[in-house]
């Protein structure tokens, strides 16, 4: 659906708006002799490294539309956050500004309790070049104990391609190496991260054929949601339905949840994190 363009001249009483709520002496200006509030319009130009009538004319709706790097240029003048960006866009441009991937900032404690509280469902948080950098006691018992390994090894593709273990986990694992391959191959590029990607694509392709021939057919796939059928060995087979989930205010992560079909699994990923949370506790002589 088509976004309606907005008046220009709700553009400019914004960028008026975020313009007076700016501190001059933070940003190196003298803050004396000032009628208002904020920046000076030729402060932002200069910060924005555009001429001051070009500025001008924009809080004043003449001149026409600005292109993109122009908006990008005078949001960063500004300070603006990525959500107060997407709206200049959207009101001089009426379109979202391109992606611009931002490398994982880390996870916040709050995000690890949202993992924690699935007590009988694995999670994830992975990146857009997914790496794992977050899960629960659930995903550590069914899916990979990835504090047992290094950072670098925390990576979904090098898991599927290169692990033996994970390799055999997978029931199906052509199908399972193909569309991971797919999925990651849309989700870099719709992302912005390419360039990012790229050493982590040359890395595997040297290092496994069978990533190599699977990349270089192009396909692209969105994740979506189904069944995923994992080989477990104390669980056995275990059906579980998997689903991605985006992290609002973080587009660097993606949530992605294995949620056991029926009861009788429930119970028994239960059984298994309270197993190992038993034994990894420590004992009277650890003390």
């Amino acid at each position: 659906m088509a976004i309606e363009r907005t008046d220009e001249g709700s553009l400019g009483a914004y960028l008026k708006a975020r313009r007076r709520r700016l501190n001059p002496a933070a940003l190196g200006f003298s803050a004396s002799r000032r009628r208002t509030p904020g920046l000076r319009r030729e402060e932002v130009a200069q910060r924005a490294n555009i001429s001051a009538t070009w500025y001008t004319w924009l809080e004043q709706g003449r001149g026409g539309a600005p292109s993109a790097n122009v908006l990008d240029r005078v949001a960063s003048a500004l300070l603006l956050t990525d959500a107060e960006r997407e709206h200049v866009f959207l009101m001089a441009l009426g379109r979202l500004p391109d992606v611009r991937y931002k490398p994982a900032e880390g996870v916040t404690p709050r995000l690890q309790r949202v993992l924690d509280a699935m007590e009988t469902t694995p999670a994830i948080l992975r990146t857009m070049t997914w790496d794992v950098v977050a899960w629960n006691a659930a995903a550590a018992a069914v899916l990979t104990d990835y504090a047992a390994l290094p950072p670098d090894r925390r990576n979904i593709l090098r898991l599927i391609f290169l692990d033996a273990e994970a390799r055999a986990a997978q029931v199906e694992w052509d199908d399972v190496a193909r569309f991971v391959v797919a999925v990651f191959r849309a989700e870099v590029a719709r992302a912005g991260a390419t360039e990012l990607a790229a050493p982590l694509v040359a890395e595997l392709s040297r290092s496994s054929p069978e990533f190599a021939m699977m990349w270089e057919t192009h396909d692209v796939r969105s994740h979506g949601d189904g069944v995923k059928m994992l080989r477990h060995p104390i669980l056995g087979l275990v059906p579980l339905e998997y689903s991605a989930f985006a992290v609002d205010g973080r587009p660097d992560l993606s949530m992605i949840t294995y949620h056991p079909t029926c009861p009788e699994d429930a119970a028994a990923i239960s059984a298994l994190v309270r197993t190992r949370t038993t034994s990894s506790e420590p004992g009277p002589w650890d003390e």
